[in-house]
């Protein structure tokens, strides 16, 4: 299964966010490289709880594997043609958790505060429309505040707590909270979503 077979969302596109022009686009392998550069240009408190290290080269090349297979669809937003920030929807593998996917969402330094994480996110929950998915989860650990404050205002609603489930780089352990939405709910006529140039 390929992107291209089951995303019915038309891409490119642009739209203007507070005084900013920015385009989306879905991500390709040729994009590896622009990863890594914006991967290793987010500080250390995000590296520090995403579910892979996306600054390594291997671990690239499998997201980019994943896309190639349709198993990963990614969204990325530009600025002036850098990376701004991603939405990612990976699928389940298994045959009972089908209709679920993981909603993974990141926002370079630079551009927070602007709303662009609610327009990925918007994206996310068009393109798992599309793929006819009907839940979408999102995980992260307690102490990542203002993001569980992102996905609560876009809302996600807690679901689970799985106390010691996280081990950040220096050995230390966090609870991780699980997050999901009804993507039955959502509407692609979102006020999110403005066609622009």
């Amino acid at each position: 299964m390929s992107e291209a077979s089951t995303v019915r969302r038309t891409y490119p596109w642009g739209t203007t966010i507070n005084g900013t022009q920015v385009k989306f686009r879905l991500m390709t392998p040729a994009d590896s490289d622009a990863i890594l550069e914006f991967a290793r240009t987010l500080p250390a408190e995000d590296l520090m709880f995403l579910r892979t290290d996306i600054t390594q080269p291997e671990t690239v090349k499998n997201w980019m594997n994943y896309i190639k297979t349709g198993r990963t669809i990614s969204i990325m937003a530009e600025v002036e043609g850098k990376i701004a920030g991603y939405a990612s929807i990976h699928l389940n593998d298994a045959l009972w958790t089908r209709h679920v996917a993981e909603l993974r969402v990141l926002v370079g330094l630079d551009f927070r505060g602007l709303g662009l994480g609610k327009r990925l996110t918007n994206e996310g929950f068009g393109i798992a429309k599309d793929l006819g998915l009907r839940k979408i989860t999102a995980q992260m650990s307690t102490d990542q505040r203002s993001a569980r404050g992102v996905f609560e205002h876009l809302g996600f609603r807690p679901e689970a707590l799985l106390a010691d489930h996280v081990m950040s780089r220096d050995g230390q352990t966090h609870d991780l909270l699980i997050m999901s939405y009804d993507v039955v709910g959502f509407s692609n006529d979102s006020p999110g979503r403005s066609r622009g140039s």
